[in-house]
C-alpha cells in the first residue's frame, strides 16, 4: 500500500486518461444493439450508490452499466458544481449553470429520489424514506432496496462544534438551496437598509454581513460579495454603500490554511485593499478611509442570537446577514453506517472521527468488500485526505475502473488477513495503466491502491483575482500565481471540470451577462 513511485505513477495517469478517452470514443460509436446483447446475458450485480456529488457523479460516470445494474439513490436529482455556489448565492452565476440532472450523466442507471435511512449489512437491504409533498400536507413513503454492492458517497454536512445558536441564526453554503437563501437574505438586507425610516446605526446593522470561517469557502463568498457591493451597488444601492462592512471571523491566526505562506498573505492583502469603485459620485460619499473588508483574525465565536454574533474575547457584532462556513461534520447515515460495521470499523473512529473508515482499496472496514465509501464521509485508513472535490472525483474514478476490470472485492479471508482485491484469471482486464502499476508495485497479484494526484488548488480573491497554487511533484515548491493570471487559471480550470458542454456554455454566458448587464437582483 506504499506510494508509487511519482514518475512511474504520472506514467500511470497518463496512461488512464488516454485509456478513458478511447473508452469514451468507443462508447460513443458503439450501437445500442450491442450493449443490449451485453445484458442478455448473467444476471448482473446490484450496485447501490448514495449520493448525487463529486465522488458519486464521477462513479456514475465511469461504472460500466453493462456489467452491473447501478441504481443511484439521493434526495436530490442532479449534481452541484459546489465551489462556484459562493458565486450563485450572489447572482455572478446562475443556479441552473451550474447543476446537471444525474440522469444525464449516465441515462443507463436507475435514479430514486430518496433518502437512505439505515443500512442492514447482514442482510444487505438498505431501507430509504421519500417525503412528497402536495399543498399543505406530505406523505412519508418507506420501502426497502437489496444489494450485493453498497457505494456511500453522502458527504458532509456543516459542523457547528454544538455552538449556541449557529444552526437557527446563520446560513450555510453546502447546497443550491443555501445558495439561494443567502441570495434572498443579501436582497433583504438592502432593501431594509433603503427605508426611510431606519436609523443610519439600523442601516449599518442590517449591512454588516458576517462571514464565519476563512478557508476557502469563507474567502470565496466575502470575495464574491465584495465584488457585489463594489460593481453592483453603485448601480442600485449607491447612498448605502458607506453602511456596507464584511467582516470575516476566524479562529486560527491566518486564511486559507491549504495554500502557502505567500499566498496567504496575498489573499489578505488583497481583502484589506479600499473597495474598488469606478463611480466618482458614490466614493464621495464613501467616509475617509472606508474599509469594506475587516478580517478578524484569532477569534472564535462563543455564540449567535439573532441579530448578535458573540466572540469568546467578549466582542459583540451586530449583524444583518451571517454566513457559517467552519468546517464539516458527518450526516446521520454516516453515523449509521459506522454503527452497524461492528468492531473494526469503531476501532478506526480515533482517526477517522465520525467519517468511515476504509482501506486503500476505499472498501469500509468491516464491510467485507460488500460496502465502499468515499469523498468526505470517508476517511482512508493509511491517511486521511483532504475533504474536496478532487479528492472524492478520484476516488470514485478509481473505484468505477476497479468494478470496471471485475477484481474480486471480497476476498476470502486468509489466516484472518481480509486480502486486498485480487485478478480474476478469466475476468479481469489488464490493462497498461495496471501494468505500469504493477512494476510500480512489484505486484501482479492484486489490485493497485488508490493514490491521490493533487492537481492543485484555487481561490477567488475578488476584482477579478485568485490565487492557483500547483505542487509539481512531491518535495518540489508549489508553482504560485497570483492576481489576473491566477485569475485565468480560476476561470479555465472550473470552466474545463464543468460535467457537460451544456453547463460550460451556460456559466460562460453567465460570465458575459454580468459583465455587460450586472448581477439581476429581482426577485420572484
Amino acid at each position: 500500500t506504499k506510494p508509487r513511485a511519482y514518475p512511474l505513477f504520472m506514467a500511470e495517469k497518463a496512461a488512464e486518461l488516454a485509456e478513458a478517452t478511447v473508452a469514451d470514443i468507443s462508447k460513443a460509436f458503439s450501437s445500442s444493439s450491442s450493449a443490449q446483447s451485453s445484458q442478455n446475458g448473467a444476471t448482473k450485480e446490484r450496485v447501490v450508490i448514495l449520493g448525487t456529488g463529486w465522488g458519486a457523479a464521477s462513479f456514475v460516470k465511469g461504472i460500466d452499466t453493462d456489467q452491473y445494474d447501478v441504481t443511484v439513490i439521493s434526495p436530490r436529482n442532479y449534481f452541484v458544481f459546489t465551489p462556484m455556489l459562493a458565486g450563485a448565492s450572489v447572482g455572478t452565476v446562475e443556479f441552473r449553470s451550474i447543476t446537471e440532472n444525474i440522469r444525464e450523466i449516465n441515462a443507463k442507471a436507475k435514479f430514486l429520489e430518496s433518502t437512505a435511512k439505515s443500512v442492514d449489512p447482514n442482510t444487505n437491504i438498505l431501507t430509504c424514506e421519500t417525503v412528497t409533498c402536495t399543498g399543505n400536507s406530505c406523505d412519508i413513503e418507506e420501502f426497502t432496496v437489496p444489494y450485493d454492492r453498497l457505494i456511500v458517497s453522502v458527504g458532509a454536512q456543516t459542523n457547528t462544534f454544538g455552538i449556541p445558536g449557529v444552526r437557527e441564526y446563520c446560513n450555510f453554503l453546502k447546497q443550491v438551496e443555501d445558495a439561494r437563501q443567502i441570495r434572498t437574505a443579501l436582497v433583504n438586507c438592502f432593501e431594509r437598509a433603503s427605508l426611510p425610516n431606519l436609523s443610519d446605526e439600523e442601516r449599518k446593522e442590517s449591512l454588516t454581513f458576517a462571514v464565519i470561517g476563512a478557508g476557502p469557502t469563507g474567502i470565496e463568498f466575502a470575495a464574491e460579495l465584495r465584488d457585489f457591493v463594489e460593481q453592483d451597488g453603485p448601480k442600485y444601492y449607491p447612498e448605502l454603500l458607506k453602511f456596507v462592512r464584511i467582516k470575516v471571523i476566524e479562529a486560527s491566526s491566518t486564511v486559507l490554511a491549504p495554500f502557502d505562506k505567500s499566498l496567504q498573505e496575498e489573499a489578505i492583502n488583497t481583502m484589506n485593499k479600499a473597495p474598488r469603485i469606478n463611480d466618482a459620485n458614490v466614493l464621495n460619499l464613501l467616509p475617509e478611509r472606508f474599509k469594506l473588508t475587516e478580517l478578524m483574525l484569532d477569534c472564535s465565536v462563543k455564540e449567535v442570537t439573532e441579530k448578535t454574533i458573540f466572540l469568546n474575547g467578549g466582542e459583540s457584532i451586530n449583524y444583518g446577514m451571517a454566513i457559517w462556513a467552519a468546517g464539516n461534520g458527518p450526516i446521520p447515515l454516516t453515523l449509521d453506517v459506522i454503527d452497524v460495521l461492528g468492531e473494526d470499523q469503531a476501532e478506526e473512529q480515533s482517526s477517522a472521527r465520525g467519517r468511515i473508515a476504509v482501506d486503500p482499496w476505499l472498501r469500509a472496514i468491516g464491510g467485507e468488500g460488500k460496502i465502499m465509501a468515499f469523498g468526505d464521509c470517508s476517511c482512508l485508513s493509511n491517511g486521511a485526505l483532504p475533504a474536496t472535490a478532487q479528492v472524492a472525483s478520484q476516488q470514485g474514478e478509481y473505484l468505477a475502473s476497479l468494478m470496471n476490470r471485475q477484481y474480486e472485492l471480497s476476498p476470502p479471508t486468509t489466516q484472518g488477513v481480509f486480502l486486498p482485491p485480487t485478478k480474476d484469471p478469466v475476468k479481469t482486464k489488464t490493462t497498461l495503466s495496471d501494468s505500469i502499476a504493477e512494476f510500480a508495485t512489484n505486484s501482479n497479484e492484486y489490485a493497485k491502491p488508490f493514490q491521490f494526484l493533487n492537481l492543485g488548488i484555487l481561490a477567488y480573491t475578488g476584482g477579478e483575482t485568485a490565487l492557483a497554487q500547483v505542487t509539481p511533484a512531491p518535495n518540489v515548491p508549489p508553482v504560485k500565481s497570483v492576481g489576473k493570471v491566477g485569475n485565468f487559471l480560476w476561470r479555465s480550470v472550473y470552466l474545463s471540470k464543468q460535467v457537460s458542454w451544456r453547463n460550460r456554455v451556460l456559466v460562460v454566458n453567465d460570465w458575459i451577462t454580468r459583465r455587460f448587464f450586472g448581477r439581476d437582483i429581482t426577485r420572484l
